[in-house]
């Protein structure tokens, strides 16, 4: 399963955790997605969304 906001599209960025001794590890940050019972093309479907679209009404949510 991929971990990819199905509406903007938003996935794991990769960077590096830095000690104060400098030394640099390999890390993956993962957005924060949420699985969600929406509409889609009229139908319901549920779809993976990160937090930042479900805040700002991209996701139109299916009523139970």
């Amino acid at each position: 399963m991929a971990r990819r906001c199905e509406i903007c599209g938003k996935g794991p960025t990769r960077g590096n955790n830095v000690s104060h001794a400098n030394n640099r590890t390999k890390k993956i940050v993962l957005p924060n997605l949420q699985v969600v019972r929406a509409k889609v093309g009229g139908s319901t479907r549920r779809i993976k969304v990160c937090t930042r679209c479900l805040r700002s009404n991209r996701v139109e949510k299916a009523v139970s």
